[in-house]
């Protein structure tokens, strides 16, 4: 008991008192609310703890404690008002609940005092004055009966339970894993490139991969983790392909999601939000360095900060860009600035974008994510209607971007043909196949034909002259 108080007056000797009070918050003993209050069940649930200390102080008092059951409370007006560690006759200041009335809940077969908590998926439950749970009603990214009700229909792809993903809401899951903005207008009414392609001479195959055609230049899915900036990260990918594919494999560099999100700050939000528009923007005016030079640092917790910008670029003549800095990561002396031609907006015929494609290499397209589509795991992905009949929080959708780097046809059991999309997306190689997911074509299904981007690097002879080898990935 001593040595614990002592650790208590240590910590807030070192920190001050203006944050005592949540240093104190974290650092309290606290016992596993999984577990038995007490192997002999409750004892002496109304004793007067404090009174038997002569009294205590009614603002902040650290060493205000005593033993209680297998945890210690705190007989002070700073107790903590979600778990309820502080001691039974001082309920009535810290709580609001006058003794000798006191609560008790059962979960589990074990029993709770009132103002006790436990988290059930994304909702806190706590235990209320009148013995009874009281529990968030927040809809939750992962959903078990979803789950099961997508696996047990008719739908062309399969579901399951991420990990990664459980315990997180669906409004945290549109907030923090999605983060493109929809074009504007202005942008959305941008001239679509006409192909005028002749059916008699123009042949598609049935499937087709970038991967395959352009082995060791198309690079792997990414992982924006709970960061909302997959305007960042498609629009890297996207370019980081196209670069390695025009410069024949002399470049192949995977190009900086965490420089935009960082240095392009002009109308933009970071990781939370922004527009792929403005991406291609800072792409073509300034330029970015490679994920090499410029690491991506996956934030820990949410809302995140973007960072201050770490790389700058001035002008060289020409249109072209050179850094201004070393590289935020010092074993990388590499700083070069890769930059894009103006995009282009495809036409959204899926075979102009299919020919696209095949010719020059992958696009990047705008999606609506609907809540079933964080549970996908393998098929091809259409959004159901498993949660039509529940509440509006739990039918939620956000805008996203990702990568289509191909197509491809199945047949289903009825012997009809399935046209599907092969595309990336950027919530790591753990969800989906592999990072990729499919999603039926030609259908324009959850809008992901309606604005579809191309767009070229700016490579030159010189270019791949002077680079020979230094952004090859093995």
């Amino acid at each position: 008991m001593k040595l614990i108080l002592l650790m208590v007056s240590t910590l807030i000797l070192l920190v001050g008192e203006g944050s005592a009070d949540r240093i104190l918050s974290s650092k309290r003993v606290k016992r596993d609310l999984t577990s038995p209050l007490h192997r002999g069940g409750i004892r002496d649930p109304f004793g007067s703890y404090c009174q038997r200390r002569g009294g205590c102080c009614p603002g902040r008092d650290d060493l205000c404690t005593v033993p209680y059951l297998d945890t210690i409370c705190y007989c002070d007006l700073f107790c903590n008002r979600t778990v309820s560690d502080c001691c039974p006759d001082f309920w009535g200041h810290c709580l609001g609940i006058e003794p000798p009335f006191i609560g008790q809940c059962v979960r589990n077969g074990n029993k709770f005092l009132s103002g006790q908590t436990y988290k059930e998926n994304c909702n806190l439950c706590t235990c209320g004055t009148t013995g009874r749970w009281e529990c968030e009603q927040n809809a939750c990214l992962i959903e078990n009966d979803m789950i099961q009700s997508v696996n047990r229909g008719d739908y062309g792809w399969k579901a399951t339970n991420y990990s990664h993903f459980y315990g997180m809401s669906l409004e945290d899951g549109i907030r923090y894993r999605l983060g493109t903005q929809r074009p504007s207008r202005t942008i959305m009414s941008m001239n679509q490139i006409q192909m005028n392609m002749d059916p008699q001479s123009e042949h598609l195959p049935g499937y087709f991969n970038a991967v395959e055609k352009w082995p060791g230049k198309i690079h792997e899915p990414l992982d924006q983790g709970n960061c909302a900036a997959s305007w960042a990260f498609s629009t890297a990918s996207v370019a980081s392909d196209r670069i390695s594919i025009q410069s024949m494999g002399h470049m192949t560099p995977q190009l900086s999601p965490q420089n935009l999100i960082s240095c392009d700050t002009r109308n933009q939000g970071g990781c939370a939000g922004g527009r792929i528009d403005g991406a291609w923007w800072f792409l073509r005016r300034r330029g970015v360095v490679t994920e090499d030079c410029y690491p991506y640092v996956q934030p820990k917790q949410t809302p995140v900060e973007v960072g201050r910008c770490m790389m700058q670029s001035r002008s060289v003549g020409r249109g072209k860009r050179q850094a201004t800095h070393r590289c935020p990561n010092s074993r990388n002396y590499h700083n070069d600035i890769f930059q894009s031609t103006p995009p282009y907006r495809l036409s959204s015929n899926d075979k102009e974008i299919m020919k696209e494609i095949m010719d020059n290499g992958p696009v990047q397209a705008i999606m609506e994510v609907h809540e079933d589509f964080f549970v996908y795991k393998s098929g091809i992905y259409k959004h159901t209607d498993v949660s039509l009949t529940k509440p509006p929080q739990s039918r939620r959708h956000g805008t996203h971007s990702v990568r289509i780097l191909g197509w491809g046809e199945e047949r289903d059991y009825n012997g009809l043909p399935k046209k599907y999309w092969i595309a990336a997306n950027s919530w790591g190689k753990n969800w989906g196949e592999d990072g990729y997911f499919r999603i039926a074509r030609g259908e324009n299904e959850c809008e992901i034909e309606t604005f579809v981007i191309g767009v070229w690097g700016r490579v030159t002879m010189e270019d791949m002259h002077n680079q020979p080898n230094r952004h090859r990935r093995n």
